[in-house]
């Protein structure tokens, strides 16, 4: 089984505002094309067919528009635009045909046969057929260097022009949510520069890349849908700060920007807030210190002496303030977190878990951790302190392990928060609580996070009644009838990664996504956003209207 990092943290060249000088890069977006005065966005009014919209720079993707590595389908999963999808899913992540017209899956669960539509063409004029959907999948599967898992597909078979099989190696019906973010491309059409040269179906066509700068979109007049109401999309990349400078001057009708500058609304723009699924919680090991395990075919340390202990895990969770957490960290912009994936169809209220400070310490009280002089505990010898490691580039992370530490302190748990490069964080991700960010239009991180081999499995706890309710739940040929499987995996009366059961985690919020709007254009309404504050906002920008 080719193994991956659930990470892939891209290095591009982000620019700022003062740096390039904004103006001069939007006045080569198109001819005829001209910003509005400051307040009133960069294309509003006479120019109702365009929109302009800042992304953080790690928006930009570092392979270009290919499907075969990371657009769409990668870490930050969203709408390919350029190509289309098999599948889309709907705000109550139900699914809606694209390039579908139907599909089905074998009792087994092994073998899911879609029908393709016949008036979709490529924009190289070629028709897209079962031939493009099985090339596409086999290819995306076969590639090393691709973020998306299709470690579960055996292989895709095109049975004539209209059918293709897609076959797998085991049950895995969370495959449909990833088919929603997978673009088709041509048979035999992708080679080394296709990423900066896509040849696609979708609702839009790549017009421009100024690399490290902006990406222009603009409407595929041979789409087989619905036309876009919006013509041209204009996408800056751009600090966060920069992003504010831009919305300030006019230069962008949506900026994005987080709880550290909200309350810096510019004149003549909305703040627009983004329900998400981006969870923010710290892994809390569950076996000793000692053992060893493998990711992305390296070999590392496992298991804490502290957070092994059970009693301890459960008291976090019910000791943490969460709300507290929000208001000081997100200033308020969050919602509280039980789980990876609150919300969801497949999330189970089993997860929730009230603040409750006298519960915490008669757990530790219960379990033998006894308060020094100092009021940080002990038990057998063992300290009730650890390290917490974070992203020294995340100021948000940073603030919620200072955060969390503080109110640690009042059960008697030391926690000392350490900020890192991911590079180094990698070496503690077995060993030591980080705090992560998840979160998916999928079920598939409850899997990575919780199976015993997955991938995300920081806490390294294996418990097979739970191995078994995944593997029920992906096998059900029927998506909408494994989420009470995915539910029981959580909390099943007896085993599970609850809070009263194996406390494997400790979730705090779903970090909301905020943007700054001018006034006068209408955002379509918002999927749930998953991690990464980027190209989901622009999932549906062909329905956006001035």
């Amino acid at each position: 089984m080719k193994t991956f990092s659930r990470r892939t943290f891209l290095q591009v060249a982000g620019v700022s505002v003062a740096a390039v000088g904004f103006g001069g890069v939007l006045s080569a977006c198109a001819s005829g094309q001209q910003s509005a005065g400051s307040g009133s966005g960069a294309t509003g009014g006479e120019h109702a067919s365009q929109v302009t919209v800042s992304m953080p720079v790690s928006s930009e993707p570092d392979a270009g528009f290919d499907p075969f590595v990371s657009w769409g389908c990668g870490e930050h999963v969203h709408e390919p635009l350029i190509q289309s999808t098999l599948l889309t899913t709907k705000a109550d992540m139900g699914f809606e045909n694209d390039l579908a017209t139907a599909y089905s899956c074998s009792d087994d669960g092994l073998t899911w046969t879609f029908t393709i539509r016949t008036d979709a063409k490529f924009t190289n004029g070629k028709p897209v057929t079962a031939h493009d959907v099985a090339y596409t999948i086999n290819g995306v599967a076969n590639n090393e260097a691709s973020e998306c898992d299709l470690t579960m597909v055996d292989k895709a078979v095109a049975v004539d022009d209209e059918t293709c099989e897609i076959r797998l190696n085991k049950p895995f019906n969370a495959l449909l949510y990833t088919l929603a973010v997978i673009g088709i491309v041509p048979d035999g059409g992708h080679d080394a520069d296709y990423g900066s040269n896509p040849v696609g179906s979708g609702r839009y066509m790549l017009e421009q890349w100024d690399r490290g700068q902006q990406v222009i979109l603009k409407a595929n007049p041979d789409y087989y849908g619905e036309a876009p109401k919006i013509e041209r999309v204009v996408v800056v990349f751009m600090e966060e700060d920069a992003s504010l400078a831009a919305a300030r001057s006019g230069q962008v009708d949506v900026a994005f920007t987080s709880a550290t500058f909200a309350s810096q609304q510019p004149k003549g723009y909305d703040l627009l807030n983004c329900a998400s699924v981006d969870s923010r919680g710290i892994s809390l090991p569950t076996i000793a210190p000692g053992a060893t395990r493998k990711q992305t075919g390296e070999e590392y340390p496992a298991g804490n002496a502290v957070t092994q202990d059970l009693a301890l895990r459960r008291a976090i969770n019910y000791g943490v303030k969460r709300q507290t957490l929000i208001d000081n960290v997100l200033n308020g912009y969050g919602q509280i977190a039980y789980s990876v994936g609150d919300n969801m169809p497949w999330s189970s209220d089993a997860m929730k878990c009230e603040e409750d400070l006298a519960r915490a310490k008669a757990l530790l009280d219960e379990a033998g951790w006894v308060p020094g002089a100092d009021g940080v505990r002990a038990k057998d010898g063992v300290t009730a302190a650890f390290d917490l490691y974070y992203s020294s580039s995340d100021s948000v992370r940073q603030a919620i392990a200072m955060e969390f530490a503080n109110q640690m302190n009042e059960l008697g748990i030391k926690v000392t928060p350490k900020g890192a490069s991911w590079d180094d964080i990698y070496q503690h991700q077995f060993s030591d609580p980080v705090v992560w960010g998840w979160g998916s239009n999928s079920p598939i991180e409850v899997y990575n996070l919780n199976y015993s081999t997955g991938n995300g499995n920081y806490a390294c706890y294996e418990n097979a009644a739970v191995d078994a309710h995944l593997n029920a739940a992906l096998a059900n040929p029927v998506v909408a009838d494994s989420y009470d499987e995915w539910k029981l995996a959580m909390w099943d009366g007896e085993n599970g990664v609850a809070p009263q059961g194996a406390a494997t985690w400790v979730w705090f919020a779903n970090v909301d996504h905020l943007y700054f709007v001018t006034e006068g254009l209408k955002v379509a309404e918002q999927k749930p956003h998953p991690h990464g504050h980027g190209w989901s906002i622009v999932n549906n920008v062909d329905q956006w209207s001035w």
